[in-house]
């Protein structure tokens, strides 16, 4: 497996002002609520939030659940502690693929968005999930489409004799770690993250070696529209290919 500094230390500031405290438009109109839909979470449940960022998550939660978010980074965690006041809710600094530095092992449920791949050892994270949940514990999964979103191996392009926009797709089946530059364009050094990219079948087996069950597979694609000449094209392929790959995973 790969090993590589994966924290988003370095890039927080530009992050947190990217993001701010409630998350973007997608975080907003399609992750969260269809998060918290898969979860649904009671009066009485605890939810661990892995590598949390600066956890948008725990502004969704209702106040009585328990709420307990780590990450890595130490500036996104006090961005967190900064923006999150409900007396149930704790966010500590930890390396998400280690032992993690907390007493209680009962959650209900965890959670992991937008974050899997950019960790390089997915199925130590996963160990962490199933090793703090209860049993019948609810874990639920958000990635970038693993097969529609790789970066540098998958773009947008145009068949202009049948005014298709279609993806293209150069690998999927090898395991991929590829370096992403956040905010290109607008400083002059942007600084680098990494994605790992794996496909399905690796994250089936991840699942399956820590003791969980699939029980649900969602694609949420993008809600928003296109205007112009080429808008029929742009929004019938934003429908086709999904942002996002959920998973509701049940601990055995």
């Amino acid at each position: 497996m790969y090993k590589n500094n994966t924290s988003w230390q370095n890039v927080s500031q530009w992050y947190n002002q990217s993001i701010g405290t409630d998350g973007s438009y997608f975080h907003k109109h399609l992750i969260i609520p269809g998060v918290l839909r898969l979860l649904k979470l009671q009066p009485n449940s605890s939810i661990l939030d892995l590598a949390c960022g600066q956890g948008i998550l725990a502004r969704y939660i209702p106040k009585e659940v328990y709420y307990q978010g780590l990450d890595i980074a130490p500036s996104l965690i006090k961005f967190a502690q900064g923006n999150d006041y409900q007396k149930n809710h704790y966010f500590t600094v930890a390396d998400v693929t280690k032992t993690l530095p907390i007493g209680k092992k009962d959650f209900t449920h965890s959670a992991l968005i937008l974050a899997l791949q950019n960790i390089s050892q997915p199925e130590l994270v996963l160990k962490n999930a199933s090793q703090y949940l209860i049993k019948k514990g609810k874990l639920v999964i958000v990635l970038n489409h693993p097969c529609f979103r790789i970066p540098r191996q998958s773009s947008w392009e145009i068949d202009v004799k049948n005014k298709l926009q279609y993806r293209r797709i150069n690998r999927y089946l090898s395991p991929l770690k590829i370096p992403v530059q956040t905010a290109p364009g607008k400083h002059r050094r942007s600084t680098i993250t990494w994605s790992f990219h794996y496909p399905l079948s690796s994250y089936s087996q991840f699942l399956y070696q820590n003791g969980f069950v699939i029980e649900k597979i969602e694609e949420w694609s993008s809600d928003k529209e296109s205007v112009g000449n080429a808008a029929r094209m742009e929004n019938r392929s934003r429908q086709e290919f999904p942002l996002f790959m959920t998973i509701l995973v049940s601990k055995i």
